[in-house]
This record gives structure tokens, C-alpha cells and sequence, in this order.
């Protein structure tokens, strides 16, 4: 999914400025985007003070939305690099397309994960006809500069393992949680699993005392580590912990995520991650004027084309706490 803010901003993110090496309960609220005509997003990543978690380095949350009457998710081609997109879904369907010719339908509980490495082009699109209902996150992991410039690659796996409890399922979709591994392509130690917990469930889930965490309420009303977690926010936890108190009091969907903080600062700017200001104004140029994109075949629409970049001057953040 595209960052479709018109006023994008370069911003520093990762190194250990803002690693919290405690556990700590900070709640996170979104910010409202809209994508397209009929998707309103909650981005929670980045956040005013908190820029990433492990690798992730963005998140949205969208829905659930009923766009029976409405064309859904609509996002025109448009470019990434240095990341992967992780689409993860609840309800609903997404058609994928990419420069690499890749054309998978995406449906609630399966992985698509597209990593852009030195360049990728892709849209988004609600099948016609779509389900009723479009509810979902998109999320973005941030590569390590060993592998930025990897070939880009999508994959889709319908089947994933989960870890089961009383009252629980959680579905590993990037990494490894409690024994069970996602077939997903990573490239830093990090952790994505999905939870889906029955009215009255309590469990501990087994953290990782290196990663850093962050629980994402996607549906329901859960207690994570004590604290209330609405749909649409996310609480981040900090590092040291090696287990999670989590209670729903409904049904719930919460989503993990997580992993060792992620050591470089990088820069963020639309759809790009890279290492300097020269870095993203490269890619924005070339996204408007050359052919390192590649093109998206069988999008019925032109291209998304690029804000404009503010020439900002870039500084390193504070130290870890």
C-alpha cells in the first residue's frame, strides 16, 4: 500500500534513539489518512515519538468498512524500495499486481509480502465484484542495508502456522513465536503474528527479551499487560520482557509485532526507505522519469505520481532510555 500524504515529510527513523530497554505501557494513537476514495486509514506507524518497532516502520489499519455500494480500495501503481509490504486481512480481498508481474488475490489470513529491495511498482485494488466488508492492516519492514538492494520478489502463502491455547489462535505471519515459524522471507530477527482471542481468554504469550514489542488492537477489547486496547490503537511495551498478560473481554483481534531494535537510522519518505535525503530524491526522480520502477501491467488507471520532496535538513536522534 502507498503513503498517500501529499505533504510528506523525510523523517529519521531506527538506530536506538527512541528504544525503550524496559518494558514500559505507552499507547499510541493514529493518525486519520485517506486512501483512495473510499479507505480511510489509522497509521499508527510512524508515530510522533515513536518512529519504528524492530523493523516495522509502518503501520496502517483500515475498516472495517463496508463498501458494498463503494469501489473499495483503490491505490494506483506506485513505488517502494528498501522495504517490504506485508498486506494482512481480516475481511474482504485485495488484488495485487506488481512490476515483477506477480497478480494474486489476497483474502483474510493470508500472506502477501512483497520486498521492494532496489526497486518494486505495485497497486492495490478491491476485486470487482468484493465482499461487503474491507478490514485490514498494512505494514511495512524496514531492510537492513546488507539487503536493500536484494532483487525484488513477492510471495503468497495461503497457510500459516499458528500456536494454539485455550481461547487463543495466533497465527505467525513473519518470524517465529513460541516454536512455530512463518515461511515468509525475513532479513532481520522479528516476530508478526496474528491473535484471535474468545471472549474471557487470558494467556501469557512468550516474548522475546531482546525484541522490542507493540500489540495493535484490530477488533474487539483486550487487556494487554493490564492496560485496555480499542480498535485502531496500538500499545508499544518496550524491551525486557520474556512473557504477555493478555485478557479479552470480547472477541478480539490484536496483532504482535516486534523484534530487536533495528541498529541504522534510515530516512524515510513516501514510499522509500533509504539512507540519506540523496537516497529518496534519487528515487523520486526516477520514479517520475526513468524505468528502475518498472511497470505494473493490467491497471485499469495511470500512475500515482510523487509528492514533492522539501529540501530538509536531517538530524540524528537522542540516545536509547
Amino acid at each position: 500500500m502507498s503513503n498517500l500524504d501529499r505533504q510528506a515529510v523525510p523523517s529519521v527513523c531506527g538506530g536506538r534513539g527512541f528504544v525503550v530497554a524496559e518494558p514500559v505501557r505507552e499507547l499510541l494513537s493514529p493518525r486519520h489518512v485517506r486512501l483512495g476514495e473510499s479507505t480511510e486509514v489509522r497509521r499508527l506507524l510512524p508515530n510522533l515519538g515513536r518512529r519504528m518497532v524492530g523493523a516495522w516502520a509502518f503501520v496502517d489499519h483500515y475498516g472495517p468498512d463496508d463498501i458494498a455500494d463503494e469501489p473499495g480500495m483503490q491505490v494506483p501503481p506506485h513505488p517502494h524500495m528498501g522495504l517490504q509490504t506485508v498486506s494482512w486481512l481480516h475481511d474482504g480481498e485485495v488484488l495485487h499486481r506488481d512490476s515483477t508481474g506477480s497478480l494474486q488475490t489476497i483474502r483474510p489470513r493470508e500472506l502477501g509480502l512483497m520486498t521492494s529491495g532496489r526497486a518494486i511498482s505495485h497497486s492495490e485494488e478491491s476485486p470487482r465484484p468484493h465482499a461487503r466488508y474491507l478490514h485490514g492492516a498494512q505494514l511495512w519492514v524496514a531492510l537492513p542495508d546488507a539487503h536493500r538492494h536484494v532483487e525484488p520478489h513477492f510471495q503468497y502463502h495461503a497457510a500459516l502456522p499458528s500456536v494454539t491455547g485455550p481461547g487463543l489462535t495466533a497465527t505467525v505471519i513473519l518470524g517465529e513465536l513460541d516454536g512455530a515459524r512463518s515461511p515468509g522471507t525475513t532479513y532481520s530477527p522479528l516476530v508478526g503474528a496474528d491473535l484471535a482471542m474468545t471472549r474471557g481468554a487470558e494467556t501469557n504469550l512468550p516474548l522475546e527479551p531482546d525484541f522490542e514489542y507493540a500489540v495493535l488492537s484490530m477488533s474487539g477489547e483486550a487487556h494487554v499487560d493490564g492496560v485496555p486496547v480499542l480498535p485502531g490503537s496500538m500499545l508499544y511495551l518496550g524491551c525486557g520482557r520474556t512473557g504477555l498478560p493478555l485478557r479479552a473481554e470480547s472477541d478480539a483481534g490484536l496483532m504482535l509485532l516486534g523484534g530487536e531494535p533495528f541498529e541504522e537510522e534510515i530516512v524515510m519518505w513516501w514510499n522509500f526507505v533509504g539512507r540519506s535525503h540523496e537516497d529518496v530524491a534519487q528515487a523520486r526522480d526516477e520514479w517520475m522519469n526513468g524505468t528502475r520502477f518498472g511497470q505494473v501491467e493490467g491497471y485499469a488507471g495511470g500512475r500515482l505520481p510523487a509528492p514533492e520532496l522539501p529540501p530538509v535538513a536531517l538530524k540524528p536522534r537522542g540516545r536509547v532510555r
